[in-house]
């Protein structure tokens, strides 16, 4: 198995795809798509475009779905939701299809889609990406950060060399013979510098001082738990997220 880290969409590279591709955003996005998953949601549809997404929600009785939509870190008027983990509980999202767009998240899983295997990872749920790795032991696997616009983000970094760590201390690998290139030996180095201070990381990170000046500290404690949630996300069809058991 050899992992290839992306800090953004925009440096995957064209041509031959991976076995596996892994679309990460920790603030927030696939944070808050694991913990719907875990509150019982049907299944995730994720959209770029707020207007297509209004449009495809129509497809769904209004009582059997949630329109969850943020922007700059804040929710997109007229949507049930935005984008914190905190929202989802059994009550609200149980049973019912989560229709979602966010500045960076869901762009990172348009850019992968047409890979044959999509997960989604975040800190939450990084114990149970690596068993899927070890389960369906993918030979090409991309770890590819949402970033903020472009730009490169720490806790995407951070969550993507957490996940080669572990996937390399389970497996006795040495980190050079699983890395597929240097970004890999970076994120590991990263996670290893902060492994016990990742809400401190989330506070040096600059989408966490977004955050922050929009009174989320709640939610950074929540997304820098690490290995909480036991399930993975995975694309079923494209731009279609569910859970299998």
């Amino acid at each position: 198995m050899k992992l290839f880290v992306y800090h953004t969409p925009e440096e995957v590279p064209d041509g031959a795809l991976p076995d596996c591709a892994i679309a990460i955003d920790v603030l927030r996005a696939t944070t808050t798509m694991a913990a719907a998953f875990h509150a019982g949601a049907e299944s995730i549809h994720v959209f770029s475009d707020l207007d297509l997404l209004r449009a495809s929600s129509q497809k769904i009785p209004i009582d059997q779905r949630l329109l969850a939509g943020e922007r700059g870190g804040a929710r997109v008027e007229g949507f049930d939701l935005g984008n914190s983990p905190l929202d989802h509980t059994a009550e609200l999202s149980g049973g019912r299809h989560l229709f979602m767009s966010t500045t960076n998240g869901t762009r990172c899983l348009h850019r992968i889609q047409q890979v044959q295997m999509v997960i989604t990872a975040a800190l939450t749920t990084r114990q149970a990406v690596v068993d899927f790795l070890l389960k369906h032991q993918p030979e090409q696997v991309w770890l590819v950060g949402s970033g903020w616009e472009g730009d490169y983000a720490l806790e995407d970094t951070v969550c993507a060399g957490a996940i080669a760590d572990q996937l390399a201390q389970q497996q006795a690998y040495d980190l050079k013979d699983i890395a597929g290139n240097d970004a890999t030996i970076a994120a590991v180095s990263l996670y290893q510098q902060w492994q016990d201070s990742l809400l401190e990381l989330m506070h040096c990170a600059s989408h966490g001082q977004r955050l922050l000046r929009l009174h989320q500290e709640e939610d950074l404690q929540y997304c820098a738990q690490l290995d909480v949630l036991n399930l993975v996300p995975i694309q079923s069809e494209p731009g279609v997220l569910v859970v299998k058991a």
